[in-house]
């Protein structure tokens, strides 16, 4: 049986931020009342109470929303952009479009299909891309479109205008599931939705393709993994989630990785699960991340 973990139908999430005044949170939720709505969840921070940011996430639950939509982002617009704030309004009945890159390591793509499968992630999965055919069986095993685009050489141009061609319209976010090449800032302008990205914490002390070799020979006692959005400064985009797992001595090397492994997949799932639920707000290089774990 699915274990579906998102809201049910007619319910909105609102994200609110910006700079932090009085008088914010009695707006917002005088507003959600006046539309006849029903708080189930806020979740709000203030980087500082007087001259800071404010973040604020709210679920609540409309009767009737899809018809009343236009209406909501309508007083939405006439309340808060006179207050300087930024906002967005989502149905979380509406399933995120999420795409996914990989390349032939599958422990990635393989957990966020299960979860997919489980109903545990807010996602229809329309694609997975990939420069190998290795997972192409078990991609489609889901039921899922498997799509080959070949990336060999210094020049990505043309892997990269075939991807773009192939996720334009069809998603809402995308998810580097271990795939194994750079993407250019070309791409990312041209892509026009959020890159999420999987690496182990190594970096940038063990860079390179033997990172779990390199760290035996250093006779580390932690591993991990960060989740982060991808922007053109590579590996220093926004952190959205990270996890460590404790190491010995007595551990080879192959040892590290599967330990790496799996906490290379619970990361990564619980960022796209965020996302996928609007928990994850961009502030800069920074998130404001309201999950349910500290």
């Amino acid at each position: 049986m699915p274990l579906p973990t998102h809201p049910l139908r007619d319910h909105a999430c609102l994200i609110v931020h910006g700079p932090d005044q009085p008088g914010l949170v009695a707006a917002v939720t005088a507003l959600i009342a006046r539309t006849g709505g029903n708080i189930v969840t806020l979740d709000q921070y203030s980087s500082d109470p007087e001259g800071g940011n404010f973040f604020q996430r709210v679920v609540f639950h409309l009767p009737d929303l899809s018809a009343k939509f236009p209406a909501v982002e309508a007083d939405l617009q006439e309340t808060l952009e006179p207050l300087g704030m930024s906002w967005k309004l989502t149905d979380q009945s509406v399933p995120k479009r999420m795409a996914i890159l990989a390349s032939t390591s599958d422990h990635c793509l393989l957990e966020l299909l299960w979860r997919h499968r489980r109903g545990e992630l807010n996602v229809t999965v329309p694609m997975v891309i990939s420069n190998h055919t290795s997972v192409a069986e078990d991609v489609r095993s889901f039921g899922i479109p498997f799509f080959h685009v070949p990336s060999q050489g210094p020049d990505k141009s043309e892997a990269e205008a075939r991807i773009l061609e192939l996720v334009r319209d069809n998603a809402d976010f995308i998810v580097l599931a271990r795939y194994m090449q750079i993407i250019s800032e070309d791409f990312l302008e041209k892509v026009g939705v959020p890159v999420i990205n999987i690496h182990h914490s190594f970096l940038p002390a063990f860079v390179g393709a033997t990172p779990y070799r390199k760290a035996k020979e250093r006779g580390v006692k932690l591993i991990g993994a960060t989740s982060h959005y991808v922007t053109k400064d590579l590996d220093e985009g926004p952190i959205i989630e990270q996890d460590v797992a404790r190491v010995n001595h007595a551990m080879s090397a192959a040892d590290l990785q599967a330990r790496g492994a799996y906490v290379e997949r619970a990361v990564l799932a619980r960022a796209v699960q965020w996302h996928a639920d609007d928990r994850v707000i961009r502030d800069g290089n920074q998130t404001i991340v309201f999950s349910d774990s500290p």
